[in-house]
């Protein structure tokens, strides 16, 4: 099994701020679009949320790259270019799992965090005209960007079983307490078993210890069969759908 932590939503790149956690839960606002896409913040229910958060750079009319999409328990993730070449390169496919992080800001210090606020098994992969004569498609709620307009040769939608999380707990927060933002605090074994784009040796820092790539958006660990990385995995899905694991 691959496993796979893909770096999704607002950032001080794009839309320029952290999302919000509300009520107790991640809120991961999808990244602005200038095109490809039928869906405005406001038909998301997020225009007065992302106006407020933007102080009116950003508002509800204006169109979102609404991606990932959940709805029914179900996820659609669109990928192309390098991004998708990277997953393809490490085998990727059916059966591997994504663990969706964003940047996010603590509902009452404000502090700026990366965690982990949705996830996705994959059950299929392919061009969008392709996905849509798999016997296991189902359409997703809202017209897909990924469907939308002109993209490079290799775009590519995910599709399969997902969830974005119900609440904001401390073991999916990947940030160390305290900062700085790109120090994370991961398994032990992840270390052992590899990221990509996180070869150095210097950014592994202790047991417990990783100083994050600022850039990329897929980092793929191949986790095989081995227990620990899958009682793991097990353990982050349990807690984003916010149901007793084990």
């Amino acid at each position: 099994m691959k496993l796979v932590f893909s770096r999704k939503g607002f950032d001080t790149t794009a839309g320029g701020v952290p999302s919000p956690i509300l009520g107790g839960a991640p809120v991961s606002l999808p990244i602005p679009a200038a095109d490809r896409s039928r869906t405005s913040f406001a038909e998301r229910g997020l225009g007065e949320l992302v106006t407020a958060l933007t102080r009116g750079r950003i508002g509800g009319a204006d169109l979102c790259h609404d991606d990932p999409m959940f709805g029914d328990g179900l996820c659609w993730f669109g990928q192309c270019g390098a991004a998708q070449g990277h997953l393809i390169k490490h085998g990727v496919g059916p059966g591997d799992h994504f663990l969706f992080f964003g940047l996010f800001a603590d509902p009452d210090t404000g502090e700026r965090h990366h965690r982990i606020f949705a996830h996705m098994r994959v059950e299929a992969c392919a061009a969008p005209e392709a996905l849509r004569q798999s016997p296991c498609w189902r359409e997703p709620p809202r017209p897909h960007p990924h469907a939308e307009g002109e993209w490079p040769a290799n775009n590519t939608i995910w599709f399969g079983p997902g969830a974005t999380a119900r609440r904001a707990v401390d073991e999916l927060r990947l940030t160390q307490p305290g900062g700085p933002l790109n120090l994370w605090q991961v398994p032990p074994w992840l270390g052992k078993r590899g990221l990509t784009y996180h070869d150095r040796p210097e950014r592994w820092i202790g047991r417990r210890g990783l100083d994050s790539a600022r850039r990329g958006q897929e980092f793929v660990c191949d986790i095989g069969r081995a227990r620990q990385p899958r009682a793991w995995l097990e353990r982050m899905i349990a807690l984003i759908e916010d149901q007793p694991s084990g």
